[in-house]
């Protein structure tokens, strides 16, 4: 079979298992199997492919068709300038929350060496796009799963870049004053989790099921924070944990959309003088 006929192979079976990004899914894996880049897919089309080829494609191509995650088939994963590890220790990486990053480096322009904390940091993704876009941001991030933190370090030692990395329970312990605190803590409601993709059963359900830590975080920052809080959010809620924080005595509080133009990121400013006045 040539390379050609293995491709439109890969993607039928994939449309048939319900994938709706088939062909662009078919050509990564193959691309990946063979080691080839995509255009080299097409310069390559009429080559015959090897029984071992063959294999290598098919393995990879049934574990996306089972609904395994495509960064977790792939094993790595592009955020911003970076790439990552990905794998099922941790979520993979979405793209609404570059946004996240996006706000943090609007927010802190002009600060020197800002301290910047990163809690629930997963694969380590914010943590890590900021460290290398602030290189003089000194950062620590946190998070409750030991395989997640584990996975956090090999990817800052894979891009070379210091952030420091701490077992807690969102700042549990975490000793301030920041200038930026941000987060993309869990917010799927357990009502709505069996209706969402197949794939996030691959996740850690733990890093999806919002328990409430949004509002817990909001008020363990007040305690180390001087500076401004960025928290990815569920879509639908976005606006009532603006006023969550609003009634909270956070200032400057603000909505941000997503690439889809859906409201997904929430910041606002606490002054550590508000404490004192503070609820």
């Amino acid at each position: 079979m040539t390379l050609a006929e293995v491709l439109k192979g890969a993607t039928d079976y994939l449309v048939s298992r319900g994938i709706d990004t088939a062909r662009v899914d078919a050509e990564l894996l193959l691309a990946r199997a063979l080691g080839l880049t995509r255009i080299e897919l097409y310069t390559q089309h009429d080559r015959p492919l090897t029984e071992s080829e063959r294999s290598a494609a098919r393995e990879l191509v049934q574990r996306r068709g089972q609904r395994e995650p495509l960064a977790y088939v792939l094993g790595d994963w592009d955020f911003r300038r970076l790439r990552l590890k990905t794998d099922s220790r941790a979520l993979v990486p979405r793209p609404e929350t570059e946004i996240v990053v996006e706000r943090c480096l609007a927010l802190l322009e002009g600060a020197e060496a800002p301290r910047i904390a990163d809690v629930g940091t997963g694969t380590g993704a914010i943590a890590l796009a900021l460290k290398q876009e602030r290189p003089d941001a000194s950062l620590v991030a946190t998070d409750a799963s030991l395989d997640a933190l584990a996975l956090a370090r090999e990817n800052a030692e894979a891009n070379g870049l210091d952030v420091r990395f701490v077992e807690a329970d969102l700042l549990a312990g975490i000793e301030g004053p920041f200038d930026l605190i941000v987060s993309n803590p869990p917010y799927v409601d357990a009502d709505e989790f069996e209706q969402l993709e197949p794939e996030l059963a691959w996740e850690p359900r733990a890093a999806l099921l919002d328990q409430g830590q949004t509002s817990r975080l909001a008020r363990q920052a007040r305690a180390v924070l001087d500076g401004w809080v960025v928290l990815e959010v569920h879509a639908l809620r976005a606006r009532e944990v603006a006023e969550e924080l609003s009634t909270s005595g956070y200032q400057s509080v603000s909505i941000s959309l997503d690439l889809a133009g859906r409201e997904r990121v929430v910041e606002a400013r606490w002054a550590r003088t508000a404490l004192s006045n503070g609820p």
